[in-house]
């Protein structure tokens, strides 16, 4: 029994968790097993290299955690790094500020490029600290590839064109967390050394695996980095990869059969499609932001997510009493704005396993709640605008055609 159950589904658009779908929550509904027998190393062994087509890498070695984000985070800075190391890293958000906090606690010297909230990361700042760093002080560049809390999309293939054009060899760390399998992401193309997700985000699982995806530099990096790390040793899974056994210590089973339904999920789609699936999505919320006449937190259509659309609210209204109100009258469950954008934001999210009915039941109860907490609304507005584009670019179902 739900804690305060309400009639119907609960309609969750946060950007994250999400909603899972029944074949996943059927593949994870079993009893628990030997991970030391056969079958699970089997199983591992084929998720591994399937996990690298997400990532869009040859070369990658990934490893599955059994963390969130956060342990991911950290698993990818004490393997690659060592206390004291100079790194730079962008601030432009609550996620990429927890992030910066976690580099800080573990004694990295963090070069920090600051950005108002709801604009990119200052690629032009980088530049001009890779220019001046010819010693090669600076070991790693860390970026948020899609800012949750503003959503706010930066462009990688950039900051790979920069850090070439300067030829310095620092490492290139991405949190792929509220992007990887929703956004196209290219780790080999664009040369990221080290790149994360979480299993709650695109991939439609619940939280509990942090995927990290180190390339070769970054495997070499891990033999000399002198950060103290245990439980996120990637020379513990190396061991254990070369004995075919897989795993240093137990797995979550039941996440790993969702694993593998979620990669199903996604390669049955076709990963191209799933991009576009999301940016239809998230162009039809935008049109119905606009259409309710509110402005999106972010500033430049070049930084739009298509994972997550955080709306502006007029400086009379609250914008959690939005999201407490879609809660409490809707069962719908919106994203709250966080920290400098608290109260000025309510978040949309738009990612994984949703389609466009989905959206536009969501669209709905966002209209209700802005008539309900005085924003002067036309009913019907951004609903008709998103439907009038879904309509028009939705394309068949692949397996129904």
């Amino acid at each position: 029994m739900d804690y305060v159950n309400g009639p119907g589904r609960n309609h969750l658009f946060v950007p994250g968790p999400v909603n899972i779908p029944d074949q996943i929550i059927r593949a994870m509904n079993r009893n628990n097993e030997d991970y030391r027998s056969p079958a699970i190393p089997a199983m591992t062994k084929i998720l591994l290299e399937d996990v690298k087509k997400i990532f869009k890498t040859e070369s990658g070695t990934p490893f599955l955690i059994p963390t969130t984000g956060t342990g991911a985070w950290e698993s990818a800075l004490t393997n690659t790094l060592s206390p004291g190391d100079r790194i730079v890293s962008f601030l432009i958000g609550q996620f990429s500020l927890l992030w910066i906090d976690q580099q800080q606690r573990l004694n990295f010297n963090v070069d920090v490029i600051e950005s108002e909230w709801g604009q990119g990361a200052n690629l032009d700042i980088l530049a001009s600290k890779l220019a001046e760093d010819t010693a090669h002080t600076i070991k790693a560049i860390c970026i948020v590839h899609n800012e949750t809390a503003t959503g706010v999309t930066n462009n990688l293939a950039t900051v790979r064109k920069i850090l070439d054009h300067y030829n310095h060899p620092a490492l290139f760390v991405v949190d792929g967390v509220s992007s990887i399998c929703a956004l196209d992401f290219r780790m080999d193309e664009w040369g990221v050394d080290v790149a994360l997700t979480g299993s709650q985000k695109a991939l439609s699982l619940p939280t509990g695996i942090g995927i990290v995806c180190a390339s070769p530099k970054a495997l070499e990096a891990s033999k000399t980095a002198k950060s103290v790390r245990v439980f996120f040793d990637w020379k513990d899974y190396l061991k254990v990869y070369k004995l075919g056994t897989y795993w240093p210590y137990t797995p979550s089973i039941h996440l790993l059969y969702g694993l593998r339904a979620a990669l199903d999920l996604i390669f049955e789609e076709g990963l191209e499609n799933v991009f576009a699936r999301h940016a239809r999505l998230a162009k039809a919320t935008r049109l119905a932001m606009e259409a309710w006449g509110l402005k999106n937190c972010t500033q430049k259509e070049e930084w739009y997510s298509d994972t997550v659309t955080a709306v502006l609210v007029p400086p009379n209204i609250d914008s959690s009493e939005i999201v407490r109100r879609a809660w409490k009258r809707y069962n719908l469950s919106l994203g709250l704005g966080l920290n400098k954008v608290a109260g000025k934001v309510f978040r949309i999210g738009h990612l994984g396993n949703l389609n466009e009915l989905q959206l536009l039941g969501c669209l709905a109860g966002v209209e209700m709640v802005l008539k309900d907490v005085g924003y002067p609304v036309k009913l019907g507005s951004g609903v008709g605008a998103a439907c009038a584009y879904l309509q028009n670019t939705t394309p068949l179902i692949p397996s129904r055609i």
